[in-house]
């Protein structure tokens, strides 16, 4: 069974699907491709999503509440991710970003041993269905800019400046290696 919920934010409502397994999405509602995302959830698992609560999404809101509030958080509600081999190593290495830093596109292709697959890597970036929690928000410009995130980049900016304002000392762009 397929389980769903709101989860408010101080950055509007998400809308966040589960699984006995696992989170398998976590998107603001704001977004509109998440008609297309359910439906491609719900193909996957060969079942249909209902508007109740579970164990799990009870255990996110609780984990996300605590990261809103300050308090660096490293999730631990199971994930169930959907997606191909390679958007999963993506999203495998994206959890190993620390809280409060970040990581660049070729940074993060070359942590998966594919130095020359920065775009592949952007678009399984780009592909994350669990905003936060799978934190995409922490990849960042070769120079440092903030590119893409499907939330905004106002929302991804916020969660930045969350993460650095809480991490304890340190630079926001810590992971950068900014000689080329």
């Amino acid at each position: 069974m397929l389980y769903s919920s709101s989860i408010d934010t101080p950055l509007g409502e998400m809308f966040c699907v589960s699984h006995k397994d696992g989170i398998c999405l976590l998107e603001f509602t704001a977004q509109r491709n998440i008609p297309t995302q359910i439906a491609e959830i719900e193909k996957a698992l060969e079942d249909q999503v209902s508007s109740r609560s579970d164990k799990h999404i009870t255990s996110l809101r609780l984990q996300l509440r605590e990261y809103f509030r300050g308090k660096p958080t490293h999730f631990n509600v199971p994930l169930l991710f959907i997606g191909t081999n390679f958007q999963i190593k993506v999203w495998e290495k994206l959890r190993d970003i620390p809280y409060g830093e970040t990581r660049t596109y070729l940074q993060l292709a070359r942590s998966i041993a594919n130095p020359k697959g920065v775009r592949a890597v952007a678009g399984a970036n780009g592909r994350n269905k669990i905003a936060i929690v799978v934190p995409c928000h922490r990849v960042i410009g070769s120079d440092g800019s903030m590119t893409g995130y499907a939330g905004g980049i106002d929302k991804k900016r916020f969660l930045l400046e969350l993460e650095r304002s809480t991490a304890g000392p340190g630079d926001l762009f810590t992971g950068i290696n900014r000689k080329r």
